[in-house]
């Protein structure tokens, strides 16, 4: 039975104090949960919320990294800095990052490749845009990000990434693919793993939904045959409507 991961990703928001603030009032609500419990939090954020966190169940991540170790790459974070203060998760491929900074599937799986090396685990991003789905294209574009962003990865890195299904849609948007929706494109891309890698590494693959997730809507989404728990925007800025979702089961 595979696990249910929910993590919370703040993009731009919240500054030390703030995050520490809020990670404190999270810390009793979320307590008792068996689900798994993340928060990606801006690079300014890391180290007082991994301070913050300490001796608690909630996992911290960055939001994003470099592929390459060091050098010449102003304003970058690397893995092998990110791992140095123990951060545990990083998003890679987010469609905000593809979308404004440039990112395309071969250095989602460049950053892969360097998240594993220097054993932080990630968290991937995949999903297609509203013109791709009303042209019939939704389940083309996103098996194929999901096959480029692993290539070249063994069946153990598999099955020790999580992928986070974000229809763009739906991100932000206030819109929330159905939750048979949801399931049957997060059904096609665990297809494609197995197609590849597969079916028992398939089945170990932790696949999220992520888009416009909040409390009013999270049981129904995380009760789907393959939905493996989300990707929380705007929602997990709030430490009662994110514990809400992730006690979603209680």
């Amino acid at each position: 039975m595979r696990r249910k991961v929910i993590a919370g990703n703040w993009k731009m928001n919240m500054l030390p104090g703030e995050a520490i603030e809020m990670i404190n009032e999270l810390t009793p609500l979320v307590k008792d949960t068996k689900n798994e419990v993340i928060l990606c939090v801006p690079y300014t954020d890391l180290f007082y919320a991994l301070l913050t966190a300490q001796n608690t169940n909630i996992k911290i991540g960055a939001q994003n990294m470099h592929f390459e170790e060091s050098g010449a790459y102003t304003g970058e974070v690397s893995g092998k800095m990110l791992k140095s203060i123990n951060v545990e998760y990083v998003i890679i491929g987010h469609s905000e990052r593809r979308q404004y900074f440039a990112e395309t599937d071969e250095t989602v799986n460049k950053k892969i490749k360097a998240a594993f090396k220097y054993d932080l685990k990630p968290i991937v991003c995949v999903g297609e845009t509203l013109e791709q789905r009303e042209a019939g294209k939704a389940n083309e574009i996103i098996t194929k990000q999901t096959e480029l962003a692993l290539e070249g990865l063994s069946n153990e890195q598999v099955e020790n990434t999580i992928i986070a299904y974000e229809p763009i849609w739906a991100i932000g948007t206030g819109k929330t693919a159905t939750s048979e929706d949801a399931n049957n494109s997060i059904k096609e891309i665990r297809n494609k793993i197995s197609e590849i890698y597969g079916e028992e590494t398939a089945s170990k693959v932790i696949i999220q939904y992520g888009g416009s997730v909040k409390s009013s809507n999270a049981k129904e989404l995380f009760n789907m045959s393959d939905i493996d728990g989300g990707l929380v925007g705007g929602a997990s800025l709030k430490a009662e409507e994110f514990s809400k979702i992730v006690n979603y089961d209680k």
